[in-house]
């Protein structure tokens, strides 16, 4: 069988890589070398094949932006990585002395070409003023004082008590409530008092990452699907609940009739009943003398049970001393958690969220604390664009609802429409004002 082998001798175009002249039959356009063309049509026909043409392919599928980092790195090299680099040193190495001002400032012989106006000067003794006052060091003074006797006693002097009105009195003897010194009751169900102004998770973003949208949006929809599953079983339970009274009620009905058509038909149980009292012979048997023996058997009897009583009530007395020390360390340890569990939460000032708290089920005041608006953006809705972006969510009801969970302030409703005066309307006699 004949061996296939491959053709001798190149297959590509001639190549002419000088071209001395171009006026013979080897310039023209035949002998020209397209050697760089092929191999370019070549790749883009590998390119097609691979996917796709690299230029004309989105960057998102060329490129992978990390965010994360290669994690063998430190562990390869641990001392090139936990060194700082020469610049964040020199930038961070800052001295104590500040820096000079490169700003120009004026000498103190300076000036702009304006002489100011001049002014007398106040700060200092005039030669007249030192003259008196060396006078009144030497005890020349002036004018003299004559010292008389007080012909008043101050202390002697009686002032009138001012009367008070009521409203004073009712000031005075107003206090402030005692709330205004306990501390906030929080919320909360566990107890922790939230921050004023919670910071927000990465699900809130306009812009979120992928992870932390999917995982909030799979948390809402199931609070949504869970409100719907309980209120088709309330409404379920409602219908059941229907469907037994009215079918109590009929069997009621049912039994009433029954009753009423049976009383005509049965007979009195006392038609025909005999006393038999006097056929009745009382044969009482006389006791009998008890003998030794048997008084004896009957105090151990009674002995033997006077001891098992005192044993089980001495076994229950016991048990029940174990029971109180049991409950004694039980509730002393529960304390000792909660003391810790305040002590820490106190510390720490609570970073809990209400977002992701659960509110305790009894609440301060009568009404309910209202819910929170949902703030979730639908993945149809998202905007690639901040001029698309439309903001969500509002700051003055967010800054209530932290009053309400705090426990600052009591949930208040609203009302519309206050109470008014009520007044009558007269038609007036106009007819009757006349002038002859």
């Amino acid at each position: 069988m004949p061996v296939i082998q491959p053709p001798k001798g190149s297959i590509d175009a001639p190549a002419t890589y000088k071209q001395p002249s171009r006026k013979g039959k080897k310039a023209w356009r035949k002998n020209v070398d397209v050697t760089e063309i092929e191999k370019g049509l070549e790749e883009l026909n590998e390119e097609i094949i691979k996917g796709g043409v690299l230029a004309e392919r989105p960057s998102e599928e060329l490129f992978v932006v990390d965010t994360v980092g290669d994690a063998s790195i430190p562990k390869k090299f641990p001392k090139h990585t936990s060194k700082p680099l020469k610049a964040d040193e020199i930038i961070a190495a800052r001295s104590a002395v500040p820096g000079v001002s490169l700003r120009k400032r004026p000498g103190d012989k300076t000036t702009d070409g304006i002489i100011p106006a001049k002014r007398p000067r106040r700060e200092y003794v005039t030669h007249k003023e030192l003259t008196r006052l060396r006078k009144v060091a030497d005890g020349h003074h002036e004018t003299t004082v004559e010292v008389t006797d007080a012909s008043f006693d101050p202390w002697g002097e009686v002032i009138p008590v001012e009367t008070q009105t009521p409203a004073d009195k009712r000031d005075e003897t107003k206090k402030a409530p005692k709330s205004f010194s306990k501390k906030p009751i929080s919320l909360l169900a566990s107890g922790k008092t939230p921050k004023a102004v919670p910071k927000p998770t990465g699900g809130y973003s306009y812009n979120p990452d992928f992870t932390d949208y999917e995982a909030r949006y799979t948390e809402e929809s199931n609070k949504a699907v869970e409100t719907e599953r309980k209120r088709l079983e309330a409404e379920e339970a409602e219908r059941l609940k229907k469907e037994a009274t009215a079918r109590s009620a009929a069997e009621a009905e049912a039994a009433e009739a029954r009753a009423e058509l049976s009383e005509w038909d049965e007979d009195s149980e006392w038609e025909g009943f005999q006393s038999g009292g006097e056929e009745l012979k009382v044969s009482a048997k006389r006791p009998e003398r008890k003998t030794k023996a048997q008084r004896n058997r009957i105090q151990r009897r009674k002995e033997e049970e006077r001891r098992l009583r005192h044993e089980a009530k001495t076994k229950v007395r016991r048990a029940q001393m174990e029971e109180i020390k049991r409950i004694a360390k039980l509730v002393s340890e529960r304390d000792l958690e909660r003391a810790l569990a305040l002590a820490n939460a106190e510390q720490s000032e609570s970073s809990a969220d209400d977002n992701d708290e659960e509110i305790r089920r009894r609440q301060l005041g009568k009404l309910r604390l209202p819910e929170k608006d949902l703030e979730l953006v639908l993945p149809d809705e998202l905007q690639d664009s901040l001029r698309l972006l439309k903001p969500e969510g509002n700051l003055l009801k967010d800054r209530y609802r932290s009053l309400l969970v705090r426990g600052r302030v009591e949930a208040r409703r609203r009302i519309p429409f206050r109470k008014q005066a009520k007044t009558k309307l007269t038609e007036k006699w106009a007819y009757k004002d006349f002038n002859i």
